[in-house]
């Protein structure tokens, strides 16, 4: 009677448990910084419309001017956590094609970042101007400040 094996082997028969690893905690990150957008939009969608209420039944008109700041703020924080998913998803791809002996559980994404690692749309500029965060927070900013500019005139 022969016990089964847990272990998952590739194609050649080598040990793949630790590359599943490794590749489960790089998912378990991306998931994180996923949620952490999602959790940016709210926060901004909340502070933009409580200041703007605010600046509204403020009797200094100029107050409206600062719901802007946040709207700007909540768009670049929102890009880092988008541009560090999109460095762990490339990390992902890069790990899930190495040798199992070359897995060493880092996370490190500066290799993509200098370039040893090859990536496309990392940047942080292609992060702030991306499909999804441009129409949100564009839209957001878009609508503040023709708020503002009507509130004001």
């Amino acid at each position: 009677m022969s016990k089964k094996s847990n272990v998952e082997l590739n194609q050649e028969g080598e040990n793949m448990e630790h590359k599943i690893k490794h590749l489960e905690m790089i998912m378990t990150v991306i998931e994180r910084m996923g949620n952490n957008s999602f959790l940016i939009k709210g926060w901004s969608i909340t502070l933009v419309s409580a200041i703007f209420v605010v600046a509204i039944q403020s009797k200094e008109k100029t107050f409206a001017l600062w719901t802007l700041f946040p709207a700007l703020i909540f768009w670049l924080l929102d890009a880092f956590y988008v541009r560090q998913e999109r460095l762990l998803r490339t990390l992902y791809d890069y790990v899930r094609t190495i040798n199992e002996k070359k897995i060493d559980f880092s996370m490190d994404t500066s290799p993509i970042v200098n370039g040893h690692i090859p990536s496309k749309g990392t940047g942080y500029f292609h992060a702030v101007f991306s499909r999804t965060l441009l129409p949100f927070h564009g839209g957001l900013v878009l609508a503040v400040a023709v708020a503002v500019f009507t509130f004001l005139y």
